[in-house]
């Protein structure tokens, strides 16, 4: 196995001028990170590790020869890249702060609320409070991905997504279409949908990245174990942090090799799907890596069975307090997408933590005087 190499913040500042202007800005975010390890690797194994602040970085990168240098030098670029916003219909969704991405699940199946929304008048209700509320982008599913769920015939899966679709789109709202089918992306775009979601990553269906490519739709790529109709067959890893980073990376590349745009790609790590409890926890605290791939972070969270795991195994709809701890902890890494049941709840907190950004942004108490 041929070695890699990450360079990965482990730590970040309040502001720059908290570091004296030492700190990079992650993925355009309002994260700061001013501390880095750069790791090389073959497999599990590390090779060689150096932690260095944001002024030593160039020199630290240097010390690389070859491909793994120019990897490394394209990671450090990735992790300060600023991405453009995203077009969805009319709807302009800027990246430069953590947006909010509303569940509705119109699935009988649905491990968090099975059933709940896929009456349309249900639907649409539900739809409506979460634009309401505060909602960027609403996420429809028609296919129940929780472990053990059945496959879906793609014909009731566009009876599902397709209506729910129309009336979101009549209310101007910017749609995502939970699918890994081409097939229901198709019909969906026509509807009204703006992005694809799929959690496959594009590997269940040949035709799905010829049509990404084709539409020009925004993408978002996640990763999971599984390829075929189980998702989450083949978790077993040995560092699961390197696996999923060069996983995305991959799947990027062929992404853009085909025709797709980087910057109409989403990257999303995957928490859960055919992940231990230590994997997830593992991938969390390395959210921040992520950004050296060189596109938006999406992450769900929400209603996680890690908070259950983490907690007194509350039931699904007891996990409010865990979904926002866990928000909170993506929105520290810089991430810029969040998939969530609970809007109203999560715009809140996503408010209340812009304002302590804000404020530290435009706190210059510690600097000296001129």
């Amino acid at each position: 196995m041929s070695a890699t190499v990450t360079v990965q913040p482990i730590g970040t500042a309040l502001s720059p001028q908290a570091e004296e202007g030492a700190a990079i800005r992650l993925g355009g975010s309002l994260v700061y990170a001013s501390r880095f390890a750069m790791t090389v690797r073959d497999g599990a194994k590390v090779l060689e590790r150096r932690l260095f602040g944001a002024r030593e970085a160039m020199q630290a990168i240097g010390s690389l020869d070859g491909p793994l240098g120019q990897e490394a030098e394209r990671q450090w670029e990735n992790l300060a890249k600023v991405h453009p916003p995203l077009q969805l219909g009319e709807r302009t969704i800027r990246l430069d702060q953590p947006q909010i991405m509303g569940i509705l699940n119109v699935t009988p199946d649905s491990f968090s609320d099975g059933g709940d929304f896929d009456a349309v008048e249900a639907g649409r209700a539900h739809a409506a409070a979460m634009l309401e509320a505060g909602a960027a982008i609403i996420d429809i599913g028609g296919e129940s991905t929780r472990p053990g769920a059945q496959a879906v015939w793609e014909g009731d899966e566009k009876d599902r997504v397709l209506p729910a679709i129309e009336y979101c789109a009549s209310m101007g709202a910017a749609i995502s279409l939970d699918t890994r089918r081409a097939g229901v992306l198709e019909a969906g775009l026509e509807a009204g949908a703006h992005m694809a979601n799929d959690v496959s990553a594009m590997r269940y269906d040949d035709r799905m990245q010829e049509l990404v490519a084709a539409s020009g739709c925004p993408v978002a790529l996640m990763h999971a174990p599984g390829k075929g109709d189980d998702l989450h067959e083949g978790g077993d890893f040995e560092d699961v942090v390197s696996a999923v980073f060069e996983f995305l990376r991959h799947a990027r590349e062929k992404a853009i090799a085909g025709g797709i745009a980087a910057d109409r790609i989403m990257l999303d790590p995957g928490i859960g799907f055919g992940k231990s409890l230590t994997d997830n926890l593992a991938l969390l605290n390395a959210l921040p890596l992520f950004h050296a791939l060189g596109s938006p972070l999406l992450v769900g969270l929400s209603r996680k069975r890690m908070i259950g795991a983490l907690s007194s195994e509350e039931a699904v709809d007891q996990r409010l307090g865990g979904s926002i701890a866990l928000a909170t902890e993506a929105m520290d890494a810089g991430v810029h997408l969040l998939r969530v049941h609970d809007v109203a709840e999560s715009v809140q907190a996503r408010n209340v933590w812009r304002g302590l950004r804000d404020a530290a942004l435009t706190d210059f108490s510690g600097l000296p005087e001129e």
